[in-house]
């Protein structure tokens, strides 16, 4: 019989659990939602209860459909979102909800960490320059980084912060959970802005950056290096889950490092384009180098020894779900029932029926400010160029075009980073499932686009294949045999001018407008 992995990828909307063999087949999964807790000034968490007690029930689910003999489990391995934060105890009982990635009410305080009196990009030149050298990065102003989570409970919640024995992030907190081990990797701990990235291999804490920040490094986890065998399981999740009592704990990765390796493009600068709710194209590279100026740089990848160019467009399908859920069907009195559940498909359908170019309109997709290439949390989104010639199917193709076109502005930069131009790109994410949004992006980029099999699954893939390295079952040059394109995507030549166009008027659109959007949105 051969050997299992088991998988779990906790998303924000809840975890996804799922099952691979040896050779990197998925054999099945189950999802189930939990609750999203929002409050006013920003705030946004999570049980870490309501976590875990959906793994166990989409694990039962798995188990029940698949049939599969729970011996034949030799490791898990998990993934999860990043930049969120748990306070545990000494017993690993948190002391409250997870401050997650969405929660901004930390943004003040991160203002006064980064302030100086000589300032570049909004912080203080001596401050950043130390961050990069270091890091390769520094704490975003939005406050959604979990160095921001963490000054704020500090200052807002103390009684919390003294009980604290260690903060963690939600993967290292679901690996305390398999293992009752506290401690983070060298990859999910980088948003903590507190470690020495220069040495890719040994990252270690900086004493003067945690100086820097005021946080006790008491309450910090232990690191341990990327992709390595984290531990065995508890022998209460070895009996609740009828699993071996050797079955090893992989140290995990955060969602955009699986999500790089379930593309399949795992060579030094092969990139791949997520789109999900929010959109990022990256790559592994063999170098350190940050661009500040637009907002990316590398981070350690969820494989050992390399780099990952990061970024993150702040809104992609979310455009998507906005018209259908704000415009098309939302509840109120013009009320025409609910979105079908092929309404996906039949974007893909109107869209198609309309030119390359949205017959000149243009749609903006900065619905909830930018990240990358611009960090700009002022700027909005819209219909641009909107005339009485322009219908609903003009709508929907002028949203895909200007997501693509935007994904284009963040390609330059990226290829500029790595020197070299993409010889082909890997589309993944839900985006991915759409032909017609996969050759309108090949279109864009004049770029080869590889529309990956399962491209929901990336994650979950991703991670079953760091366990399988991590077990030495296979080597990285097996990854492109476990992760094939369902089909490549040539850019339309016949596009090619008008894009281009499309492209330079795009640009300047935010350029001409951005300051009107900074009165508006201050």
């Amino acid at each position: 019989m051969s050997a299992l992995i088991l998988t779990i990828d906790l998303g924000t909307s809840g975890p996804k659990v799922a099952l691979f063999d040896s050779k990197g087949k998925c054999i099945g999964y189950e999802f189930q939602e939990v609750p999203l807790l929002l409050y006013e000034g920003g705030g946004a968490e999570q049980r870490p209860s309501d976590w875990t007690n959906a793994i166990k029930t989409c694990y039962k689910k798995l188990i029940s459909t698949t049939q599969i003999d729970t011996k034949r489990i030799v490791a898990i391995n998990c993934t999860a979102q990043w930049s969120g934060t748990v306070c545990v105890d000494k017993n690993g009982k948190e002391l409250m909800d997870s401050v997650i990635w969405m929660d901004t009410r930390g943004a003040e305080y991160v203002k006064k960490l980064t302030h100086g009196p000589i300032r570049v990009e909004g912080y203080g030149i001596g401050k950043i320059l130390q961050w990069i050298r270091l890091t390769g990065g520094g704490p975003t102003k939005s406050g959604k980084d979990s160095v921001a989570h963490i000054l704020y409970i500090k200052n807002k919640l103390p009684q919390i912060y003294e009980s604290t024995y260690k903060f963690l992030e939600p993967k290292d907190y679901l690996n305390l959970w398999l293992t009752g081990r506290f401690a983070a990797s060298f990859d999910s701990i980088l948003l903590y802005w507190l470690t020495d990235n220069r040495d890719i291999n040994n990252i270690t804490y900086h004493d003067g950056l945690i100086n820097l920040t005021g946080i006790d490094k008491s309450k910090l986890p232990d690191l341990v290096p990327t992709n390595s065998i984290f531990g065995n399981v508890t022998k209460e999740i070895a009996e609740e889950f009828n699993l071996n009592s050797d079955v090893k704990v992989i140290s995990g990765t955060p969602d955009v490092q699986s999500a790089a390796i379930g593309s399949g493009a795992v060579k030094d600068f092969e990139g791949h384009f997520y789109v999900g709710t929010s959109s990022w194209l990256v790559c592994h590279v063999p170098f350190k180098k940050t661009d500040m100026f637009h907002n990316m740089g590398t981070i350690p990848s969820g494989l050992p020894g390399r780099y990952l160019i990061a970024n993150e467009q702040e809104s992609a399908g979310n455009c998507l779900n906005f018209v259908k859920n704000n415009l098309l069907y939302h509840e109120d009195e013009l009320n025409t029932g609910a979105a079908p559940k092929d309404f996906y498909k039949l974007v893909d359908k109107i869209a198609n029926k309309v030119p390359a170019g949205s017959d000149g309109l243009y749609f903006l997709p900065w619905l909830y400010g930018e990240r990358s290439p611009v960090d700009d949390h002022a700027v909005r989104g819209g219909f641009y160029n909107l005339s009485l010639n322009h219908n609903r199917a003009h709508m929907m193709r002028s949203v895909l075009e200007g997501v693509g076109l935007n994904a284009r502005w963040l390609l330059m930069y990226v290829e500029k980073m790595t020197g070299k131009n993409f010889e082909a790109i890997n589309f993944i994410g839900g985006g991915a499932n759409s032909e017609v949004w996969s050759q309108m992006v090949a279109d864009i980029f004049n770029r080869p686009i590889k529309q990956m099999k399962e491209p929901l699954m990336s994650n979950s893939r991703g991670t079953a294949i760091l366990a399988l390295l991590a077990l030495k079952m296979i080597d990285i040059d097996d990854v492109s045999k476990v992760v094939e394109p369902k089909k490549v995507f040539l850019p339309n030549p016949d596009n090619r001018a008008l894009y281009d166009e499309m492209f330079g008027r795009f640009v300047e659109i935010y350029t001409k407008n951005k300051p009107i959007f900074a009165k508006l949105n201050k």
